[in-house]
C-alpha cells in the first residue's frame, strides 16, 4: 500500500439527513486537515491563528501531545501494535476556536498496516467520547451507539461507518440504525485532496471564513429549526467528559 501523504487539506461537504420522526436535511461546505501526528504541519508564524493543534482540544485534554492523548488511549484497551504512523482527520484550531464533532485517527503498526481507527465524537455539552474500531478491507466497522450527541436523540442504536483512509478523494459514512431496523440519521462527509501550503490553507480560509465557528453555529441553528418542527429534546444522563468504548469488530 502506498501511504498517503500528510499534511493535506480537504475541502468538503457535511451533509446529515434525519429521516424520522421528521424528515430533515442540512449540508455544510468548509475544510478539514489530514495530519500526522507525528509530523505535524509548520506553518509561517502569520498563518499559525488560521491553523493550530492542540492537545488540549482531544482526548482528556492533559497530555503534552496529540501523540500522547492518543496512545493512552490505545494503551487503556490494549491495543499495543498501533505503534506506527498515525493519521488525524479534523478541524485546526481556527482564531482561537475550534469544534470538531468527528475526529478520526488511522492507527499503523511499524510496518504500515491499518490496526484500528479511532473515532472520536466531541458533543456541544463539552463532552468527548471515543470509539475503538477494527474496520474490515472495505474500512467499514460497526459500534453501539454510546455517547449522547443529538439532543433529539437518545443513546440506544447502532453506528455503521465506512472510514476508509483518504487519498485523492474523502469518503465517509455514518448511519445511526435502531434495532427496529429504522435508521433515523445518516451523515457522510465527501472531500477533494487540495494544496496544503500557505497559499492553499490562504484560500481556504478565504472560501471558508472563521470555519470551526461556523461549524457550532450551523450546529445550534439547525437544533432551533428541528425544535420548531416539533422535535423535542431527550433526557441526557451525566455522562464523564472523555469516555472511550471498545466496539465489535468490523461488519463482514
Amino acid at each position: 500500500m502506498t501511504p498517503t501523504a500528510a499534511p493535506a487539506l480537504y475541502e468538503t461537504e457535511i451533509s446529515h439527513t434525519r429521516v424520522t420522526p421528521i424528515r430533515h436535511a442540512l449540508r455544510h461546505r468548509t475544510y478539514m486537515w489530514l495530519v500526522d501526528l507525528d509530523d505535524l504541519p509548520r506553518l509561517p508564524r502569520p498563518l499559525r491563528p488560521l491553523a493550530r493543534f492542540d492537545p488540549a482540544d482531544h482526548f482528556d485534554g492533559d497530555a503534552p501531545t496529540l501523540r500522547a492523548g492518543l496512545d493512552a488511549c490505545l494503551a487503556a484497551h490494549g491495543e499495543g501494535k498501533a505503534d506506527g504512523r498515525v493519521l488525524m482527520l479534523a478541524h485546526a484550531r481556527v482564531l482561537g476556536h475550534v469544534f470538531n464533532p468527528l475526529s478520526l485517527y488511522w492507527c499503523h503498526d511499524r510496518a504500515d498496516r491499518l490496526v484500528c481507527v479511532v473515532a472520536e465524537v466531541h458533543n456541544t455539552y463539552g463532552g468527548r467520547h471515543a470509539y475503538l474500531l477494527h474496520p474490515d478491507v472495505r474500512g467499514r466497522a460497526e459500534t453501539a451507539k454510546e455517547f449522547y450527541v443529538s439532543p433529539f436523540l437518545d443513546v440506544e442504536g447502532t453506528y455503521r461507518m465506512r472510514l476508509p483512509i483518504p487519498g485523492d478523494r474523502l469518503d465517509l459514512t455514518v448511519q445511526l440504525r435502531h434495532t427496529d431496523g429504522s435508521r433515523p440519521l445518516t451523515a457522510t462527509v465527501h472531500g477533494t485532496r487540495r494544496p496544503n501550503g500557505a497559499r492553499g490553507l490562504l484560500a481556504a480560509a478565504l472560501r471558508h471564513p472563521w470555519s470551526t465557528a461556523a461549524v457550532s453555529f450551523g450546529i445550534r441553528r439547525h437544533g432551533v429549526r428541528l425544535y420548531l418542527k416539533g422535535l423535542r429534546v431527550r433526557p441526557r444522563n451525566a455522562e464523564t467528559p472523555t469516555t472511550v468504548s471498545t466496539p465489535q469488530e468490523g461488519t463482514p
